[in-house]
């Protein structure tokens, strides 16, 4: 692990102390413990990546996260993040990220995926981009998918046309959850098997999201709760108007409606 990794662990756990911030997870087994390995996780906040990494390092993996292009664009950023071999991704030309992220796996490495693509305002899975399927299907590996919840009410997309802000409230509660593995057969379908990781994505952040410490109070404004659910967040039909969705992206055969979005 390298000097930079280390630091960036400090420092978050540093920033969750002052914040009070109580991450848990579950299903940890699933994460082997060397080898490579494929997460598929949900997206929900911009700090993802933080409790997704800690809940890994119980098993001792140190990451390599798949993220967007421009966080390189600072250059003391740019060099953390290849120091820690994580993967920019440029939606615009997605080959080079898929290459490289092929060959951190062919070295053994734990690589994770946000196959959303950014983070829907309703807190739904939304489209997802096929890449997690392929990079399955070519190299073998196992894919574990992976929910994160409760970070999205310490950073997430702006509402009401304000710009996204984090609400530094303390006593936070996080979970994080791995699902059992799966593999993606060399004649799999991309498509079939993007709709089959959609489903059980769905299936693993609606199961924490039903959880009581994680539903709103009675009568309590939850623009951070999914509205088939009974928050306040827009609904699927509606964050399609606020969702910066790629068009080739696999719509939704899951979620709280059973037919696929437009």
């Amino acid at each position: 692990m390298s000097l930079w990794y280390r630091l960036t662990i400090a420092v978050g756990r540093l920033a969750m102390r002052v914040l009070g911030v109580t991450t848990r997870w579950t299903g940890e087994h699933h994460l082997p413990v060397s080898g490579p390995v494929l997460l598929a996780s949900v997206h929900v906040s911009y700090p993802d990546f933080l409790f997704v990494g800690k809940a890994a390092l119980a098993r001792d993996r140190a990451v390599r996260f798949m993220c967007r292009h421009d966080v390189w664009h600072v250059p003391l950023v740019r060099r953390a993040m290849d120091s820690m071999r994580h993967v920019p991704v440029d939606r615009r030309a997605p080959a080079a990220a898929y290459l490289r992220a092929r060959r951190l796996l062919a070295e053994g490495e734990a690589v994770c995926v946000f196959p959303e693509a950014g983070i829907s305002h309703s807190f739904t899975v939304r489209a997802l981009m096929r890449g997690a399927a392929a990079l399955a299907r070519e190299t073998g590996v196992p894919v574990v998918p992976v929910v994160v919840w409760g970070s999205q009410r310490i950073f997430t997309v702006g509402r009401d046309g304000r710009r996204p802000r984090p609400d530094l409230r303390r006593g936070r509660t996080v979970d994080v959850r791995f699902g059992p593995p799966t593999t993606v057969p060399p004649d799999a379908d991309l498509v079939a098997a993007t709709e089959a990781l959609g489903h059980t994505l769905t299936a693993m952040l609606e199961s924490v999201q039903r959880l009581p410490e994680h539903r709103p109070r009675d009568g309590e404004h939850a623009p951070w709760y999914p509205a088939h659910l009974g928050g306040h967040a827009p609904d699927r039909r509606a964050a399609l108007a606020l969702d910066d969705v790629p068009r080739s992206a696999v719509r939704p055969t899951w979620g709280p409606s059973a037919d696929p979005l437009p």
